[in-house]
């Protein structure tokens, strides 16, 4: 059986977001056993399975991303919708726009230390679409 569900995230501004609740929360009864596919709706954005528990691992995450495609590129010819626009289109092809995630015993089967994170590259992203696939 398969069950989908579409969920829109509030803006999370720029940054690296735990969403791990907002999903939970979206998906009253987990199966007892499945996987749950998540896919982002966007291409200046990304979904990604990432420590948890160490905040300034997501500020090391934007340090990362932010030297290995910067901003204010002259190089770039994808300029119109602004200077973060075309590193935030890089920087979501080089994380992805998908997960999958198994569920054991109505739950995720994740790491102790692992998270569902939004990766918004945008200073003004707005509020992003997620489809949630449930397989049991």
């Amino acid at each position: 059986m398969v069950e989908q569900i579409e969920l829109t995230l509030p803006d999370l501004g720029r940054g690296y977001h735990l969403i791990t609740n907002f999903v939970v929360n979206a998906i009253p009864n987990l199966p007892e056993k499945g996987l749950l596919h998540i896919f982002i709706k966007h291409t200046s954005a990304a979904i990604t399975l990432n420590e948890n528990a160490d905040s300034t691992v997501r500020e090391d995450f934007e340090t990362i991303f932010n030297k290995l495609v910067p901003e204010h590129d002259s190089d770039y010819k994808h300029t119109l919708e602004g200077s973060d626009d075309m590193p935030a289109h890089a920087k979501a092809s080089l994380i992805g726009s998908s997960v999958t995630i198994p569920i054991s015993n109505g739950e995720f089967n994740v790491g102790t230390w692992q998270g569902i994170y939004l990766c918004e590259f945008r200073r003004f992203g707005g509020p992003r679409r997620l489809v949630l696939t449930i397989c049991y």
